[in-house]
């Protein structure tokens, strides 16, 4: 095994790489990859089989190769890489861009030919250029952290990955006036970070940030991704594009398609018709820069975490905090997080607590937390008051009241909690401070991997239970996983997030993750709930619940992408949307029959070729 040093040596640090992480958590991140090798079977430098290159359906491998030594006199040989090397999965800071590091089905299917690295837009409109020349399916990222959903993998199995974060991560403006800055997609929440204290600002502005730093500002947002600030909707704090079409052409939306705009980053809209969510959650266009807002220093701040004894207490729990938060009394995302993760997020397997198998028993949740420095609950809340110390004071006043309707529900005193208690995390997010702290449970099982079920609904008690229900008896039906029940609660919608930890190198373990997962989006979709986000094996089936008119949104995305991608190379397949060439041709993946039963899932198709054609 290896020493801590050894390990420490090979975390990159801002200073060294665009994607690594600031000096302030190296430690952090030491111990974390540390325990992350702990927990898995793979042995270090353990030699791996040779693999080809995954060559794209309906192009001639000569033709592929030839196309890939173009692109290499295009870019700069340096600036294209094959992808025929084992693939590693490594960590949240070491992560792959070939391929999605937790898989759920078949290492090999969500995996790219090639990874290239434009420095520039027109780096980017050259890529594309030569896509359509060759029709060869491309597939962009921004820096590839979308773990949980799919990370780096392209949807086809194949595609050229575009990885914009290596050489475009420029932080192209920040105005302490506006409070705005600029970015290109290589910018980390980090490295935002660090510049606003590099250039003196971070009392002045903050931003906001998700559970983890390292994700693409951008990419967050263009994922819709979401933080715990009062500037938590990430999308909704965007403001202009700047965009390579499919065809290589370059447009960009709002203020910034002024010629010499001053205001691209301050007032999203423009003129004329707004667009800009055509490229949110799409494959409809290569987005290379974006304005976003940030937030004023609110003259103050002071984290709060209440306790809740009862299962059963879910539904007031979130009927009280409905009209708190749609007024804003409650001015943050609102985390309602189980006692399970309370175990789960200390980092340590679930061996450490629990033997058997099936799911871990309350009885045993519950022994364990009680000698935790918060104490035995089933609900607590993790929230934050912004401003003057008299501004919080009353908003505290109010929500205390609030919460005390519930029998049995306390204030946890921070001033107890150690330095490293999950709270902490909770308080340096909620007021824009990028932490490494939550991946810690997927530690609950070896090779330990998650993937997400995150549907939305209104903020009402009886849905949440309805959630909660249908979550928990799927997962008891699949082989008893581990429920992780979160709910996050925005201004007038809820979304439950409920991460299944499982051991990706354990096939029948995948299978039962993928089965409970298909499972519950049907349920969910049934009572009339649909998921915001979700991972690239379950998109088509996701999509496919939107299904009002008989699929006329669906048919409305086809008729844009045929638009704007008349050869159908962007991405194919992204969020549910197949470019005419791929369509109906057995590239979707939608559940039913053996699809993630008993056998690995896979959309390898009946093959395209350049007429759109079955090959």
């Amino acid at each position: 095994m290896s020493t801590t040093s050894e390990v420490a040596t090979s975390v990159p640090t801002l200073a060294d790489k665009h994607s690594g992480i600031p000096q302030y958590l190296l430690e952090k991140a030491v111990n974390a990859k540390k325990a992350i090798r702990e927990g898995s079977t793979d042995k270090v430098g353990e030699k791996k089989p040779a693999r080809s290159v995954a060559i794209p359906q309906g192009v001639d491998e000569d033709t592929f190769f030839k196309a890939i030594d173009e692109l290499r006199g295009t870019l700069g040989a340096q600036h294209v890489e094959l992808n025929d090397k084992p693939l590693e999965d490594g960590w949240y800071m070491e992560h792959p861009n070939t391929h999605d590091a937790m898989t759920i089905i078949d290492q090999e299917e969500f995996v790219s030919s090639a990874v290239v690295y434009p420095g520039s837009t027109e780096d980017v409109q050259k890529v594309v250029v030569w896509a359509n020349k060759h029709l060869v399916p491309i597939s962009p990222i921004s820096m590839g952290r979308n773990l949980g959903y799919g990370g780096a993998g392209p949807r086809v199995r194949g595609a050229v990955v575009i990885d914009l974060g290596r050489r475009m991560h420029a932080i192209l403006d920040i105005s302490p006036e506006d409070y705005t800055c600029l970015v290109e997609p290589g910018v980390s929440y980090y490295a935002l970070y660090e510049e606003l204290q590099k250039r003196g600002l971070g009392d002045h502005m903050w931003i906001d940030v998700p559970d983890l730093g390292g994700g693409s500002v951008m990419g967050n947002a263009l994922d819709r991704g979401v933080g715990y600030s009062p500037y938590g909707d990430h999308w909704a704090a965007h403001s202009g594009l700047e965009v390579v079409m499919p065809t290589g052409e370059v447009v960009r939306t709002g203020m910034g398609a002024l010629e010499g705009s001053n205001t691209w980053a301050c007032f999203p809209y423009g003129f004329g018709p707004y667009i800009d969510g055509m490229f949110s959650q799409s494959n409809f266009g290569i987005v290379t820069k974006m304005g976003m807002t940030l937030m004023p220093n609110p003259g103050g701040y002071e984290s709060f975490m209440y306790t809740f004894p009862r299962e059963e207490d879910l539904p007031q729990i979130i009927d009280i905090i409905r009209p708190l938060r749609i007024s804003n009394i409650l001015e943050n995302v609102a985390q309602l997080r189980h006692v399970v993760q309370a175990l789960a997020v200390r980092g340590q397997p679930r061996t450490h607590w629990y033997g058997g198998s099936g799911p871990i028993p309350d009885a045993v949740v519950h022994e364990a937390a009680a000698a935790l420095p918060a104490g035995d609950y089933t609900w607590a809340y993790f929230g934050m008051a912004y401003g003057p110390a008299a501004a919080r004071q009353h908003k505290l006043g109010i929500v205390d009241a609030a919460f005390r309707r519930v029998p049995g529900a306390r204030r946890v005193d921070a001033a107890d909690l150690p330095a490293d208690d999950y709270f902490w995390s909770r308080d340096r997010v909620a007021r824009g401070t990028p932490d490494l702290h939550e991946l810690r449970w997927c530690n609950w099982r070896p090779n330990g991997s998650h993937v997400a079920f995150s549907p939305v609904s209104p903020i009402r008690g009886a849905d949440a239970a309805a959630l909660l229900e249908l979550a928990r008896r799927r997962h008891t039906e699949f082989g008893g996983i581990d429920l992780f029940p979160a709910f996050c609660v925005g201004l007038r919608e809820m979304h439950l997030i409920v991460e299944i930890v499982f051991d990706r190198r354990d096939a029948g373990r995948r299978r039962d993750a993928m089965r409970c997962l298909r499972a519950m989006v049907d349920d969910a979709a049934a009572l009339g709930y649909g998921e915001y986000r979700t991972h690239l094996a379950l998109m088509d089936q996701v999509a496919g619940t939107y299904a009002w008119g008989g699929g006329a949104l669906g048919r409305l995305h086809e008729t844009i992408k045929d638009a704007v991608d008349p050869n159908g190379i962007l991405a194919p397949g992204r969020c549910g949307v197949w470019p005419r060439r791929y369509r109906g041709k057995g590239w979707e993946m939608r559940g039913g029959g053996d699809q993630g039963a008993d056998h690995e899932e896979t959309s390898q198709g009946k093959g395209v070729d350049g007429a759109g054609k079955a090959a």
